[in-house]
């Protein structure tokens, strides 16, 4: 399965293989957190997923602009906060192409990321208690010239982080996943692997830190559609012609504005909890 979704390639394993996968879930008013941890490198051999969490938290629909204060953001917020150091300063990457909607979550939530490292230390003293971010967009090879883990390398490397996190764009293996589903990982990520274009990963090995990833499906390939429509059992062995073919949905430019505003809040409130939704929603 072409998925970057540690949710679907967990569902496509039977009991016996997901010996050392834990899998719980809590609900809400609209919302579904499902929490798998992959204990074992057996297991993340089978699964296809490093060791370590993976949370996906799924909604009808992300919230629009006037319920993004709602109970769906602080609890995203929560969990993206739990796997973040409780001190230090933080580096948020947002990864992709702005220039290519599907894959413009990335840039566009690191516009509304409030970034603090500029202010002097009285200054953030004087505020709420705010932490240290920095943001940054490397955008892609295509633009740059550059791997996108060679320039957060290098900016890592000058903040010195206590922990990196990074959003991007994914892939799923179903097209009911696409835009209303939020993926949060402890491992760091792959930009790219989900659409068979892998790069160089973002991870503590790589970047010196430990790197947080958060994702949202914006595409799936034309094979996986195929079956998911005709509800038929996907064909074994190797992807057929059209796997390389990536589907989005027709308002994806609405879903990529909503998915970043709500990804973007999130991560602001776990980072600046001095701070109320609404008044980030005013700065940012």
């Amino acid at each position: 399965m072409r998925t970057d979704l540690a949710i679907e390639r967990c569902a496509a394993l039977n009991e016996r293989q997901r010996e050392g996968v834990e899998v719980r879930e809590e609900t809400g008013d609209g919302w579904l957190l499902t929490r798998i941890t992959v204990k074992t490198a057996a297991a993340a051999r089978r699964l296809g997923k490093p060791v370590g969490e993976y949370l996906t938290f799924e909604t009808p629909a992300f919230p629009d602009v006037t319920a993004l204060s709602g109970e769906k953001t602080a609890v995203l917020a929560r969990e993206i906060g739990r796997l973040l150091p409780a001190a230090g300063p933080v580096l948020v990457v947002g990864l992709g192409n702005v220039r290519v909607t599907p894959d413009a979550l990335g840039p566009k939530c690191a516009e509304k990321v409030l970034a603090t490292a500029h202010l002097p230390e009285d200054a953030r003293e004087k505020l709420p208690r705010l932490r240290r971010v920095a943001v940054l967009s490397p955008g892609v090879s295509g633009q740059t010239g550059l791997e996108a883990q060679a320039i957060v390398k290098g900016v890592a490397g000058a903040f010195r982080p206590a922990a990196v996190i990074a959003v991007d764009a994914l892939a799923s293996g179903s097209v009911s996943r696409l835009g209303n589903n939020v993926q949060v990982s402890s491992v760091g990520i792959e930009p790219g692997s989900g659409v068979g274009n892998c790069r160089a990963s973002l991870s503590r090995e790589s970047l010196g830190a430990p790197v947080i990833a958060v994702g949202v499906p914006t595409v799936v390939d034309a094979e996986t559609l195929a079956y998911d429509v005709n509800h038929a059992p996907r064909r074994e062995g190797a992807p057929g012609p059209y796997a390389s073919m990536m589907v989005t949905p027709r308002d994806i430019d609405a879903v990529i504005d909503a998915a970043a505003a709500f990804v973007a809040l999130s991560i602001n409130l776990c980072l600046q909890p001095g701070l109320t939704a609404e008044e980030l929603l005013g700065v940012t």
